[in-house]
């Protein structure tokens, strides 16, 4: 038997408690479970705050499969990129103490700062905007089993190329908040860890939050695990210097995130103003807006103003989405890469406010069958397919290998590609944007090719449904 398979049966008599039966949990339980068993998910944290009260917060599966420890609401995790939310408070507290200004440039704080950081500010570290390039995705800049002072990873940084020039385009940058990190430790003295620990962990009792420690004794935590030629292996090892930036490493329960969500509608941690500024959209060169403010992305669901961010790193995945006018919060943590909660995370709001169920899209005519074929070719056979780099913008170009990548991944947890169709073109302004929905054997994806006049595709973006 496939170990792999033979894991995941397991998980799914692990799943459910012994006095249970699948008939008799609650229907938001039997989807969490259904969706761990197709997406072969070991240990899931789950919470759901509604109308400012917790209604909902359960552990699913292990913690830990070599042990068989069940995941509890104690259990611990890593956050990933929903960590940038934290690393962006620190920053607007020193705003409010006034040590440091939005609009300064980071030439004000790095005076050995490269020309082409002469107008990037603190902002578009904030937002995305810098024009830094994201190093996750050239392993010749970082290597993760090397440790790194912050004076060399800061060096680093500032040896890369600009993708653009500040404030013109969003490109997620992970490299801009490891700056970010450096620049609070510059401005207050002191480790950013330290600085979160004694402004926010601390004054809101979220016990187990932390920055991530191999060598500390860390009570409840869990194991990362990813997918390996259909089979669940520990997470890679990255060095300890690597897993305490501030671009998201962070050890935290699903209970820290309970108590983190609560302070958002008070003024513990920050004033309202500063929040406001946090949950607005970047405005970029040319006056249009772009739906992300400081470590939020803003985009709406289903018409419902929405404020949410996922996070990836080292076997774990982390999901918050926050439905302002629903007054719905909802909070999934995984310890499986590529395992997608933020689809969990939709599906369990749309059971608390039906206005945000899922909407299926239907197919549409295809008028342009040929980028249909290319969008099939590079889900289906993402390690075979001979791509033309010059079909992708110069900008996009360094992103197609971890896009395919990425694929690889979905290909393993999913199974194959049944089927992909267009469900809705337009154009807005001078891009063409094409949908898609790619269908695997379990589950499926909206895929978004966004091209400009000159029919160049400039980004691919993609969601599991």
């Amino acid at each position: 038997m496939n170990s792999g398979k033979a894991i995941v049966s397991l998980f799914v008599l692990l799943l459910v408690p012994c006095s249970l039966t699948l008939a008799q949990v609650d229907s938001v339980d039997a989807f969490v479970l259904t969706e761990m068993a197709n997406r072969r998910i070991p240990g899931l944290a789950l919470a759901v705050i509604q109308n400012g009260a917790l209604v909902k917060v359960k552990g699913y599966g292990l913690a830990n499969i070599e042990l068989n420890v069940p995941v509890t609401p104690q259990t611990v995790f890593q956050s990933g990129s929903v960590g940038k939310q934290f690393t962006a408070t620190a920053v607007m507290q020193l705003v409010e103490e006034g040590k440091l200004r939005l609009d300064d440039q980071l030439t004000k704080y790095f005076p050995q700062s490269p020309d082409s950081w002469r107008d990037i500010t603190i902002r578009h570290l904030l937002s995305h905007t810098s024009g830094i390039p994201d190093w996750e995705t050239d392993s010749a800049v970082i290597n993760l089993r090397n440790d790194y002072t912050e004076g060399q990873l800061l060096h680093k940084a500032m040896s890369l190329r600009l993708d653009f020039q500040p404030g013109e385009r969003w490109s997620y940058s992970n490299t801009g908040y490891i700056v970010l990190g450096i620049l609070i430790h510059e401005v207050a003295g002191k480790f950013y860890g330290d600085v979160l620990r004694e402004r926010v962990f601390r004054p809101l009792a979220m016990e187990a939050a932390r920055i991530i420690s191999e060598a500390d004794i860390v009570l409840n935590r869990a194991a990362g695990y990813r997918l390996v030629d259909g089979e669940v292996k520990n997470q890679e090892w990255v060095s300890p210097s690597l897993n305490t930036t501030a671009d998201g490493s962070l050890y935290l329960s699903i209970l820290d995130l309970v108590k983190w969500d609560a302070s958002l509608n008070t003024e513990k941690v920050l004033k309202k103003s500063s929040l406001e500024q946090m949950w607005t959209p970047v405005r970029l060169k040319g006056d249009s807006l772009h739906p992300y403010g400081f470590g939020w992305d803003l985009s709406s669901v289903n018409g419902r103003k929405a404020r949410r961010h996922s996070g990836s790193w080292q076997g774990f995945n982390s999901y918050i989405a926050r439905f302002v006018d629903d007054k719905l919060t909802v909070i999934v943590l995984v310890n499986r890469d590529r395992a997608n909660p933020s689809r969990i995370a939709h599906g369990v709001a749309g059971f608390y406010a039906p206005v945000l169920a899922s909407r299926i899209l239907a197919p549409i005519v295809d008028t342009d069958p040929a980028l249909t074929a290319f969008v099939r070719q590079l889900h289906e056979k993402p390690d075979t397919v001979n791509i033309r780099l010059e079909v992708f913008t110069a900008e996009y170009q360094p992103k197609v290998k971890p896009f395919l990548i990425s694929n690889k991944g979905s290909l393993e947890i999913f199974g194959n590609v049944r089927s992909v169709a267009l469900v809705e073109s337009r154009k807005e302004s001078d891009t063409q944007l094409s949908f898609y929905r790619v269908s695997y054997k379990a589950g499926s994806r909206l895929v978004v090719v966004s091209r400009n006049k000159q029919g160049k595709i400039k980004v691919v973006n993609s969601a599991m449904e």
